[in-house]
C-alpha cells in the first residue's frame, strides 16, 4: 500500500482518534467467492439495542477489542456528529465481521422514523433483514409496518430478543408480542437458561444431560411443527403424527431452508451486555440466511431506458453496483457506499456513474465516466483498502466527483442503469436563509453537496416567494441537515415559511392608464382603458381586444396585454401574482411620436393598478389533495383533526393491505407540519402523500 493510501485510511471518514485504535486490529476482510457472503440489514425501533448488538459481534469476533459507547459516541455504527448528538443512528453503516470462513456485512441501519431513506437504503443493500426487538419495550407500529413491507418482497427475515441483561426484560413476553405483530411463523429456536446462564435449544429438547423442562416441551411443539409444514418432505407430517423420532440434522436442514426461503422466522435471544446467545446468533447469520447467489437483484436497463436480461451474482459478469450511502469527508471527497450485485468492481478501474428518477428532488439526470482511485472494505467510518470487490460484497469508494446515493456503477464500456428503490417522499418543509450575503453564496455552494448524499432531502427554490425550502422527513431529519451545512462553515437561520398565495379580482372593475412624459425631446405618450371581471378558479387569464376605430395600433395593442402581464405578476394588493382575470382593452389614445412599446407596457401596468384600487381583491391560497394512509382505529382521529385544519373528506378507501385511506382537500398552510403531527396522532404508523389541486379564497 501506497503512504497515501495509509495516511487515507488512517484518517477514515470522521471517526475518532479512540474509534480507530479499536477498530484497527484486523486486515481488510474480503471474499472471494458470494456463497461465503451474508448481507444482513439490523432494523426495528430507535433503542432497541441495533448498534449495541453490532459492536458485541465485532468484538466476539476479534475485530474490536473492546465495546464502544453509545453515550460516548465511541460505537462503531455512529460516528456522525448528529448521531453522537441526537444518541441515535441518524445514516447507516456497514461493519463486516467473519464468522468461520464466511464474511457477514451486518447494516446497521437507523431506526427513527425520520431516516427512513436511510433504512430502505440499508435493505437494498442487504439479502436478509434481522429485527431487532427489545425484551422490555414493546413493538411500535413502523416496525410492524415495516415487517409487512418485507414480507412483500419475501425478504428472509430473523427476529432478535435483545437486552435480556435488562431487570424488567421479559423473553416470553416479547415473543408474544412478536407474534402478534409478524405473525405465527415467528417461533423461538432458544430460550434463555434461569439466571440468564446461557441458551436452551428447544430443538435439540433442552441442555445437554438434563431434562427438557415444560417451558422447552411447549415451545418445542409448535417449532416442530412450523418446520414440517415448511419442509419439501412431504412425508414428515405423516412420520412426525405417526410418532417417530425426527433426526435432529433433517429438522435443522428444513429449518435452514425455510428461513433462507422467507417463510419461516427464528426468534433469538441475546444479550450484548453479556454475550448471552452471539455465538448462536452468529451460527444462524451463516448457516440459515441466505448468500447474495441466493437472492433476487434489482431490473437493470439500458442508459436509454430499454430492459435488459437478469442480472447475475457472477464475479465474471456484467459489472453492476449501486451507492446505497454518500458522505463528503474533508480529506477524501466523496465517499460512497457501494452494493456490487454483478461482476468485480477493481481498483484503478474506469466505470460509469449514471442516475435517473430523481429530478422532482433536485437530483438532475447524470452520466459521468470516472476512474477508481481507492477502493475500500469500511467498517463504520473507518475504511480498509481492498484491491476489488466481487459480486455480492459491499465496499466503498473515494473522491468521485459526481456520485450521488442512488446512482448506479457500472463499466465504462458497458453502462447500465439500475431501477431505483423506492424512497419515501419528504413532507415536511423548513425555509432557510444564510446569516450574510457572504453566507448565502457558501450556502448555496454547500447544499448540493448535502443533497448528493441524502436522496430523501429536496431543495425547492420558490419561484414566488424566492425562499430556499428543505423539504424533510421531521424535525429530526432536518436538524441532521442544518448540523452538516454548519459543519461547512455555513451560519445560516429558518425562517418561517411564506404560503405562495395568489390575488384575483372578486368584482368588475375599470382602469385608466396614462403614462405621459414630456421633459424636452422624445417623450413618453400612452394612454389606456381597460375593464377587468373575474374569472372561474383555475381559467387563467383572458386579454381581449375592443378598440374601435384603431384609436391604438395593434402593436400597440400587445404592449398593453404585455404591462397587464408583468403587473399581474408583481400583484395589486398583497404582492401576490394575480390569477384569473379577464382584462378586456376598450380605449385610449396614442401618439405619432411619443408612443412606444414600453410607453404602452407602463400605462397597461398602471391601468390594472387603478382598477385594483377600484375593486375588491380576494386573496387565494393553495390547496393540496391529500391521501391519508392509517390503521382503522385512527380513522376517527384523524377525520376529526382535518375538520380542525379547514380541510374536507370526499370519502374513505380501503388501503392496499391493511388500513383505510382517507381522501381530503387541505390548504396548504395548514399541511407545513401535517408530517409530525399525523405520526403523533398515529403513533407512528400513519403516512400520507399531496399534490396540488388549486387555489381557493382565504378566509380572514
Amino acid at each position: 500500500m501506497s503512504a497515501k493510501g495509509t495516511r487515507e485510511e488512517a484518517k477514515g471518514t470522521g471517526s475518532t482518534a479512540n474509534e480507530t485504535r479499536r477498530s484497527d486490529n484486523s486486515a481488510a476482510l474480503t471474499a472471494l467467492d458470494p456463497g461465503k457472503l451474508r448481507n444482513v440489514a439490523l432494523v426495528g425501533h430507535s433503542g432497541s439495542g441495533k448498534s449495541m448488538l453490532v459492536e458485541a459481534l465485532l468484538a466476539a469476533t476479534g475485530a474490536i477489542t473492546r465495546m464502544g459507547s453509545i453515550s460516548e459516541g465511541t460505537t462503531v455504527s455512529d460516528s456522525d456528529p448528529s448521531a453522537i448528538h441526537q444518541q441515535r443512528s441518524v445514516t447507516l453503516s456497514v461493519a463486516p465481521i467473519m464468522v468461520g470462513d464466511v464474511k457477514v456485512n451486518l447494516i446497521d441501519t437507523p431506526g427513527y422514523t425520520d431516516f427512513t431513506g436511510e433504512l430502505r437504503a440499508g435493505l437494498r443493500a442487504a439479502d436478509a433483514a434481522l429485527f431487532v426487538v427489545s425484551a422490555v419495550d414493546g413493538i411500535d407500529g413502523a416496525t410492524t409496518a415495516l415487517w409487512n413491507e418485507c414480507a412483500k418482497i419475501r425478504l428472509p427475515r430473523a427476529v432478535v430478543v435483545s437486552k435480556l441483561d435488562h431487570p424488567r426484560a421479559d423473553f416470553s413476553a416479547a415473543v408474544e408480542r412478536c407474534r402478534e405483530a409478524f405473525g405465527e411463523s415467528v417461533l423461538p429456536l432458544y430460550l434463555p437458561a434461569p439466571g440468564n446462564a446461557g441458551l436452551i435449544a428447544v430443538l435439540a429438547g433442552g441442555m445437554e444431560g438434563q431434562e427438557p423442562g415444560p417451558d422447552v416441551e411447549a415451545a418445542r411443539e409448535p417449532l416442530l411443527e412450523g418446520i414440517i409444514a415448511e419442509s419439501e418432505d412431504e412425508t414428515l407430517m405423516d412420520r412426525y403424527l405417526g410418532g417417530e423420532e425426527l433426526p435432529l440434522a433433517d429438522l435443522v436442514k428444513d429449518l435452514e431452508t425455510a428461513v433462507a426461503r422467507g417463510s419461516f422466522f427464528p426468534v433469538m435471544p441475546a444479550s450484548a451486555e453479556t454475550g448471552l446467545g452471539l455465538p448462536e446468533l452468529m451460527a444462524l447469520l451463516t448457516d440459515a440466511l441466505p448468500s447474495p447467489l441466493e437472492g433476487t437483484l434489482p431490473a437493470a436497463m439500458t442508459l436509454e431506458g430499454s430492459s435488459l436480461k437478469p442480472l447475475e451474482c457472477d464475479p465474471n459478469g456484467r459489472l453492476a453496483g449501486e451507492i446505497v450511502r454518500t458522505t463528503v469527508d474533508p480529506f477524501l471527497g466523496r465517499v460512497c457506499l457501494v452494493r456490487v450485485f454483478s461482476g468485480t468492481l477493481r481498483e484503478d478501474s474506469s466505470i460509469h456513474i449514471g442516475g435517473r428518477g430523481l429530478a422532482d428532488r433536485g437530483h438532475e439526470d447524470h452520466d459521468a465516466d470516472e476512474r477508481v482511485t481507492h477502493l475500500y472494505s469500511p467498517v463504520g467510518s473507518s475504511l480498509k483498502a481492498v484491491p476489488q470487490c466481487i459480486a455480492g460484497d459491499i465496499c466503498a469508494i473515494s473522491k468521485l466527483a459526481s456520485a450521488e446515493t442512488g446512482d448506479t456503477v457500472s463499466d465504462r464500456g458497458s453502462p447500465l442503469l439500475i431501477e431505483t428503490w423506492n424512497m419515501p417522499e419528504p413532507l415536511m418543509p423548513i425555509a432557510i436563509e444564510g446569516a450574510s450575503r457572504s453566507d448565502e453564496d457558501a450556502l448555496a455552494k454547500s447544499i448540493g453537496k448535502v443533497a448528493a448524499a441524502d436522496p430523501t432531502l429536496r431543495l425547492e427554490r420558490n419561484p414566488d416567494t424566492h425562499q430556499l425550502i428543505l423539504w424533510c422527513m421531521g424535525e429530526a431529519h432536518a436538524e441532521v441537515i442544518m448540523d452538516r451545512l454548519r459543519n461547512q462553515g455555513v451560519k445560516l437561520q429558518t425562517v418561517d415559511i411564506i404560503t405562495p398565495l395568489r390575488e384575483t379580482f372578486a368584482s368588475k372593475a375599470t382602469g385608466h392608464g396614462r403614462h405621459v412624459k414630456q421633459s424636452g425631446g422624445h417623450g413618453q405618450f400612452a394612454i389606456c382603458d381597460i375593464e377587468v371581471e373575474p374569472l372561474g378558479r383555475g381559467e387563467g387569464f383572458a386579454f381581449t381586444d375592443k378598440i374601435v376605430g384603431g384609436a391604438i395600433p395593434a402593436t400597440f395593442v400587445t404592449s398593453v396585454e404585455k404591462g397587464v402581464r408583468a403587473q399581474m405578476l408583481k400583484g395589486v394588493s398583497d404582492g401576490f401574482p394575480v390569477v384569473d382575470i379577464k382584462v378586456t382593452l376598450v380605449g385610449g389614445k396614442t401618439h405619432s411620436v411619443d408612443s412606444s412599446d414600453a410607453a404602452f407596457q407602463a400605462a397597461g401596468a398602471l391601468a390594472l393598478r387603478e382598477a385594483a384600487a377600484a375593486a375588491k381583491i380576494q386573496l387565494l391560497e393553495p390547496v393540496s389533495s391529500v391521501v391519508i394512509s392509517v390503521p382503522d382505529e385512527y380513522v376517527g382521529a384523524v377525520m376529526s383533526d382535518l375538520s380542525a385544519r379547514r380541510g374536507r373528506v370526499n370519502g374513505t378507501d380501503a388501503a392496499e393491505g391493511e388500513g383505510t385511506e382517507i381522501l381530503a382537500e387541505v390548504p396548504d398552510q395548514e399541511l407545513v407540519r401535517y408530517a409530525l403531527e399525523l405520526r403523533a396522532l398515529t403513533a407512528g404508523t400513519g403516512h400520507f402523500r399531496r399534490s396540488f389541486l388549486r387555489h381557493e379564497p382565504l378566509l380572514k
